[in-house]
């Protein structure tokens, strides 16, 4: 699959993977800092963003994306960096081509399974009635009872896009997640561990990476280590830009 990215700076590659329901635009204000020394690859996900959709969304699927943008842009090594759903990506990436990046860094999400919890957004914007809507408004009032949270919402509305005759549609595959949403929390499975340099980064105030998974990190990724970025949710990329960015300086040397 042929995915939709844009590039930024010049230098060592990084890629960065988004997570669930985002774009390659969520991590640009983030890119844009890494560029000064980084040539960075935002990507969309398939079924995300600007990429092709399909009814296949899983790892396995994602991995292979990741592998086939690599190999089409002739990246030597380069650094990937996920977040969340874009981190588990990156791990099942990690661990069926272990020689093909350099480091791994991956942001509040560990490798472990979790129970599916995303159908309440997936429900509200199932429910959302874009042939009535008229402005991103009315589209937010429909919204607004199912996540009162204004983040979620505005976060959850830059998958809006403008048609050619002014009506409303998502940019994401929004059938093709919820068909396959329980495929999201899979844990990573390997056999062998990935003998690579990888970071661990997690939000003080999130519980998605855990004390108790650290002895499963260790044993797939033997040369993890494990930070928390203070003050900082799920979201640590917006929620703390500057803390992030000298750990992965520091990471990176």
């Amino acid at each position: 699959m042929k995915l939709h990215y844009r590039t930024l700076g010049e230098g060592p590659p990084v890629i960065i993977l988004h997570g669930i329901f985002g774009t390659s635009d969520n991590w640009q204000t983030f890119g844009k800092q890494l560029a000064t020394d980084y040539q960075v690859f935002l990507i969309d996900q398939r079924n995300h963003g600007l990429s092709p959709h399909s009814n296949t969304f899983d790892y396995p699927a994602m991995a292979e994306d990741l592998h086939e943008f690599i190999q089409q842009h002739q990246l030597e090594s380069p650094i990937i960096l996920g977040h969340s759903m874009g981190g588990k990506a990156a791990m099942f990436y990690a661990t069926t081509h272990p020689n093909e990046f350099d480091k791994l860094i991956v942001v509040d999400i560990a490798p472990r399974s979790y129970p599916v919890h995303h159908q309440h957004i997936l429900s509200a914007m199932s429910g959302v009635d874009l042939a009535s809507a008229s402005s991103r408004r009315d589209i937010e009032d429909q919204l607004k009872p199912h996540l009162p949270d204004f983040g979620v919402r505005q976060f959850i509305m830059k998958n809006l896009k403008r048609e050619d005759n002014n009506s409303f549609s998502w940019k994401l595959n929004l059938s093709a997640i919820q068909d396959n949403i329980e495929n999201v929390g899979v844990a990573v499975d390997t056999a062998a561990p990935v003998e690579k340099t990888v970071l661990f980064v997690r939000g003080e105030k999130s519980d998605y990476i855990r004390p108790e998974d650290e002895a499963l990190i260790q044993q797939i990724f033997p040369q993890a280590s494990v930070i928390t970025i203070e003050n900082a949710g799920h979201w640590v990329h917006a929620e703390q830009p500057e803390a992030l960015y000298k750990a992965l300086m520091k990471f990176l040397g």
